[in-house]
């Protein structure tokens, strides 16, 4: 899994499933690889499409037009049922699935159950890029955490000067968000127009926005603590920094302890999300084995117990981090997000909704918050940071990309529909967020493409800007384009 590649959606690779079924290259030895007219017709045409930038994004958008379509169809009454079915889960007295004195229903299922799988991703990636990535130098890291920065803050003040008080008010940390796998998706249409390193920028940035949301969420979206299970929950993570030092490798163990921590959080007030985050950051990003040093592994010796020591030597030659991320990202790219937005993003278009909205201090307040809010504050905070020296531009761009990845910040779909979720309980609050959150997304995304369309790549190399010297490019780009002509 390349550095990057944030939720798999950067640039993924096209064998992930070939590794799971077989590679096409194995003609005859597995069903895909086959002549069979089902793996010609359907099989290999779908591993060609899940390998593709944009496909994350792409499905992400199919499930928001059904969601739509499905809402406002003569059978809208089922969208509702289907989605407000119970779900019940219990192991006698000790284990229960209940929230506020009921069964889940189907869309809590989704956004406190699968969600919780997708932060986990998001905590993996975090941890990666941290440790290994391009957040790990800080003169790499200040560009995009400054632009991520305010990307925030900016938004969020937008949105209360619409919401000063009131029900409202509580929405601040809807315009926050950036879905990055609608932005790449976005992005991915203009081609060699956005240039590598501006991607790397975008994906940067939206791993410090990841951060930023989830100690919003971990601090001001908190229902009344339940100390008992907060205590459990912390005992819990006590125990898996314990076995990871250890190097008890394990897995079962952490899908249990995991579980134990999910369950503690869902039973404390703090929303479960925090736990997937806090086992990804927890998952080691170092391999156990350094693979430059490892013996060579003899096929033609090989029995059983050769075979195992050397599947055990492969596996550790990878970080426990990575090997999740590379099985989980199909999982949460292409099944989890669309089911969540099709979960969540079902709302009625009619008339009354619409007028609602346009008077709606909501709706304004996340439309100005996204399109406007991300333009100034990405771009001001960025600019800010170039100014005193602290950053680089990425190679091969200009002041001008970075405006458009900043209106390209304000596709806030996924994160900002789970934490209108978070923020408003009655259901007309949330309709008017929902048709805020759409509106910006088109619109940020519109004046993205245009802005980038019409950017130019620089006249002189990216450095001039900010006072390097003549030719030279920044760290981060100078290492991507290193690894992109070794690969």
């Amino acid at each position: 899994m390349e550095r990057g590649d944030h939720y798999g959606l950067f640039r993924p690779n096209p064998n992930w499933m070939g590794q799971m079924t077989g590679r096409e290259s194995d003609t005859g030895l597995t069903w895909l690889g086959s002549d069979r007219p089902l793996a010609r017709a359907v099989g290999r045409p779908m591993v060609r499409f899940l390998g593709i930038e944009a496909s994350g994004g792409i499905l992400l958008m199919v499930a928001t037009v059904v969601a739509l379509v499905w809402a406002n169809s003569p059978w809208s009454g089922s969208y509702y049922d289907f989605w407000h079915t119970e779900v019940s889960f219990s192991i006698g007295d000790v284990v229960s699935l209940d929230a506020n004195g009921h069964s889940l229903t189907l869309v809590e299922f989704v956004n406190d159950v699968l969600m919780a799988v997708f932060f986990f991703v998001v905590g993996l990636e975090i941890k990666r890029e941290m440790v290994t990535g391009e957040l790990r130098r800080p003169r790499a890291a200040v560009l995009p955490v400054a632009a991520a920065l305010g990307g925030m803050v900016v938004p969020a003040l937008v949105f209360l000067a619409f919401n000063p008080s009131g029900a409202g008010s509580t929405g601040w940390g809807i315009p926050m968000a950036t879905d990055i796998a609608f932005a790449v998706g976005v992005v991915s249409l203009l081609g060699r127009r956005v240039p590598t390193s501006l991607k790397v920028f975008l994906l940067s940035l939206a791993i410090v926005d990841d951060i930023g949301a989830i100690l919003v969420i971990a601090v001001f979206y908190t229902s009344d603590l339940a100390m008992d299970w907060l205590l459990v929950g912390l005992a819990t993570t006590v125990a898996v920094v314990l076995l990871t030092r250890a190097k008890v490798w394990y897995t079962p163990f952490y899908i249990l302890l995991g579980s134990v921590l999910w369950y503690a959080m869902f039973r404390s007030g703090i929303h479960t999300t925090i736990a997937g985050v806090a086992m990804g950051l927890l998952a080691p990003a170092h391999p156990l084995l350094d693979r430059a040093v490892m013996p060579p592994i003899e096929l033609g010796k090989m029995d059983a117990a050769d075979l195992r020591d050397a599947k055990f030597r492969l596996n550790e030659s990878v970080s426990v981090a990575s090997r999740l991320e590379h099985r989980l990202h199909p999982v949460t790219g292409f099944v989890i997000i669309p089911v969540f937005a099709l979960a969540n993003a079902g709302v009625e278009i009619s008339g009354e909704t619409l007028s609602n909205a346009l008077t709606s201090g909501i709706t304004l307040g996340i439309v100005f918050g996204l399109v406007v809010g991300k333009i100034i504050g990405v771009s001001l905070f960025s600019l800010v940071a170039l100014r005193l020296g602290l950053a680089v531009l990425p190679a091969g761009t200009t002041p001008r990309h970075i405006v458009g990845i900043s209106a390209i910040a304000g596709i806030g779909f996924t994160v900002s529909l789970f934490v209108t979720g978070l923020a408003f309980d009655a259901v007309a609050l949330q309709d008017e967020a929902k048709v805020g959150i759409l509106v910006a997304s088109i619109l940020a995304a519109a004046i993205g493409v245009l802005i980038l369309r019409s950017a130019r790549e620089p006249a002189e190399p990216a450095g001039a800007y900010d006072g390097q010297a003549h030719g030279r490019s920044s760290e981060a780009t100078v290492e991507v384009a290193d690894r992109e002509q070794s690969e």
